[in-house]
């Protein structure tokens, strides 16, 4: 098999929850070799933290691709070890709170004076600096502070939380995976690497920028559920059907809400009422009372063909057994658990899921040896409990 871009990356990873795992999944999918460094207190311990599957390891799935070693990081020898570690790594990734780093002896100054090359990349909620850096949180907690959770939900109800996707991942991981690679291609040109701060707050609000910008220019309600793209449109919005089933319709191009209304078989002249927003109201009654007579499985029959942006709302189960997901091999199987596939796609390197989720310092004595630790060195720190 062809090797991923990232073939010959060499990540130190320190272990932390959220963005980081995801980052670290992802750069390790594109053919980056991740080492992850577990506290000795993680060994043998039953994951509790949230995702847990009864304490199954491989559904773990954002742990997958990549080795574990135990280091004691409160360690004088431990971090010596990391030390030795970094000088052959291109990149550490670390996500805790600003200044735990430094006070382990692991912060980026130190690291980049062993490793002048070292990108250095650091996922935090709000990030390095600012009046709320040492401020506690999670995903809710950042999101709320963009504005951006204020806009989401039904008109007059409680804003609606989508799940941690926003903040962890696509604003923290995946910010950090496009700043870390980035990193990379410039130190190729300078040889000297640097320090990525992918702040959650920051990555929301870059991911909601046509919103502040449609909220300046006037073109954006505070008003949950009232807007074009927040369910307040009878063109943009999920209708329940029969069954206790659920359609997404995103007609929003007045060829596919004509294509809509035909299929629902209502009058075609409401065309001309698609940005009428005092109509939006009594249209999307209307259309729920439409999509309330038949069963989910009736209404995909209906649209198939019909080009109205219109399909199923499918549930986690579904999803993965899908046709279209089916053909193109979106999920894979590892070690029995069926997860997303490596992505994006590339046509000549493409990227490949490097083996499952394994426990905290399942390969602490390989891997150390293959990063250079030697046998005398790796029994010495084994009995100093440096290492795991």
């Amino acid at each position: 098999m062809t090797d991923g871009p990232l073939t010959g990356v060499k990540i130190i990873e320190f272990a932390a929850l959220g963005p980081g795992p995801w980052c670290a999944m992802m750069l390790s999918d594109l053919g980056a070799e991740v080492l992850r460094i577990d506290r000795p207190s993680a060994v043998g311990a039953l994951r509790t933290d949230l995702g847990a599957a009864n304490g199954r390891q491989p559904a773990f799935v954002n742990d997958r691709g990549r080795r574990s070693v135990a280091i004691d990081l409160k360690h004088p020898d431990g971090v010596a070890t990391v030390m030795r570690l970094i000088e052959r790594a291109d990149v550490a990734i670390e996500g805790n709170r600003p200044g735990v780093m430094e006070r382990l002896g692991l912060g980026p100054d130190v690291c980049r004076v062993r490793n002048p090359r070292l990108v250095y990349g650091r996922a935090t909620g709000w990030g390095q600096e600012g009046p709320l850096g040492q401020t506690v949180g999670h995903d809710l907690n950042y999101l709320a502070m963009t504005g951006l959770l204020a806009t989401m939900g039904p008109t007059g109800g409680a804003p609606s939380i989508p799940l941690n996707l926003l903040g962890d991942y696509a604003g923290g991981g995946l910010l950090l995976a496009m700043g870390v690679v980035s990193a990379l291609l410039e130190t190729q040109r300078s040889g000297c690497g640097q320090v990525v701060d992918a702040a959650m707050v920051d990555g929301i609000g870059l991911i909601g920028s046509v919103f502040y910008g449609q909220r300046q220019a006037g073109l954006l309600s505070l008003d949950r559920g009232t807007n074009a793209l927040d369910g307040g449109a009878p063109f943009y919005h999920v209708y329940e059907t029969s069954d206790g089933g659920w359609m997404a319709v995103a007609a929003i191009e007045a060829k596919f809400f004509a294509n809509l209304l035909s299929v629902l078989e209502v009058p075609a002249e409401i065309a001309e009422q698609q940005w009428d927003r005092d109509r939006w109201p009594s249209l999307c009654e209307e259309f729920a009372a439409i999509f309330a007579q038949r069963t989910r499985s009736q209404w995909e029959e209906a649209f198939d063909g019909a080009e109205a942006c219109v399909t199923p709302v499918l549930d986690l189960d579904e999803a993965i057994k899908a046709e279209h997901a089916t053909a193109r091999e979106a999920f894979v199987p590892v070690d029995g658990v069926l997860q997303p596939a490596p992505a994006p796609r590339f046509s000549r390197t493409p990227g490949r899921v490097q083996g499952p989720a394994v426990p905290a310092g399942a390969n602490t004595n390989a891997a150390l040896a293959d990063w250079g630790i030697d046998l005398d060195d790796l029994t010495s720190l084994r009995d100093s409990g440096a290492i795991v």
